[in-house]
């Protein structure tokens, strides 16, 4: 169901024809980079990390990273802790391996990490574990509406 939504999401932006679907799962970043035929680090991640006052905060971020503890520490004041899985569909109503950050259950602050930056374009989710969406960086930033650009990741540079 959630893959129709963000179909939906994209269909008001004139772009329902870029939602790719494929027979087989793009659930993790090694099968959606085997998939689309790309190297890891170009599938865009999205991460929930539990925030203040009950409200999930989303990471999208390359998928050749991991969150930086102290750097998420310092930039958001609070111990990167991921939401569990029913918290997750809760929070953003799309299930683990198809985590996006369009179309989502609730209004929830969106960060891109700078990891992402390093490509003309990356391949987010789009709500289902065998879907996907090309977008450039500044694409993502417009259609996730996310509240800016963070470094809160690691191992990439």
């Amino acid at each position: 169901m959630a893959l129709l939504e963000v179909k939906a999401f994209f269909k008001q932006h004139g772009k329902e024809q870029s939602v790719l679907e494929f027979n087989s799962s793009s659930a993790t970043v090694q099968e959606a980079a085997l998939v689309l035929n790309v190297i890891p680090a170009r599938i865009a991640k999205t991460l929930s990390f539990y925030g203040q006052e009950n409200m999930a905060i989303l990471i999208v971020a390359a998928g050749d990273t991991k969150i930086d503890n102290a750097k998420f520490k310092q930039q958001f004041g609070m111990k990167a802790k991921m939401l569990d899985p029913e918290s997750v569909v809760n929070q953003t109503g799309h299930r683990i391996g198809g985590v996006c950050p369009f179309a989502l259950a609730n209004e929830l602050p969106i960060y891109l990490d700078h990891s992402l930056k390093r490509f003309a374009t990356v391949f987010p989710a789009c709500g289902s574990a065998n879907s996907a969406i090309e977008l450039t960086c500044d694409e993502l930033q417009q259609y996730s509406n996310a509240n800016g650009w963070v470094d809160v990741c690691k191992d990439w540079q």
